[in-house]
Formats: C-alpha cells, sequence, structure tokens
C-alpha cells in the first residue's frame, strides 16, 4: 500500500492542501499585506506539508489495502 503511484498521488495531493490551508489560515493575522511576516507563513506552511505526509504513512482512507481492492 505505501508508496504505490496511488499513495503517493494522495499523500501529496492532501499535504499540498494542507500547506495551502495553513497559509491562508496565518495571512489574516496581519494588520496589513505589508506586515506579513512572509517567512513564518512559509515555514509554517511547509511544516504542516511535512506533518501531513508523515501522518499519511498511517493511512490514508483514499487509497484501500491491497487486500481490500
Amino acid at each position: 500500500m505505501i508508496f504505490t503511484k496511488e499513495w503517493l498521488h494522495a499523500a501529496f495531493v492532501r499535504a499540498a492542501k494542507s500547506v495551502a490551508q495553513t497559509a491562508v489560515g496565518l495571512i489574516p493575522a496581519a494588520a496589513s499585506i505589508s506586515q506579513i511576516d512572509w517567512k513564518t507563513i512559509l515555514s509554517c506552511s511547509l511544516l504542516s506539508g511535512l506533518v501531513s505526509l508523515l501522518t499519511s504513512l498511517a493511512g490514508l482512507p483514499e487509497v484501500p489495502d491491497r487486500g481490500e481492492k
């Protein structure tokens, strides 16, 4: 199950969504666009993507186990 083409695709789609959601969630924390700390947003967003990939190692509901096919 892990590291098949289907699993990698599903895991990276989840990670990309996590990165985008984190970035969008952090941007309104600044009072204006010039006050946004882009380094913090980038680092937090990338960390959320990494955590998402690591969590995907436990299993993805989108990808059935080999025994379930």
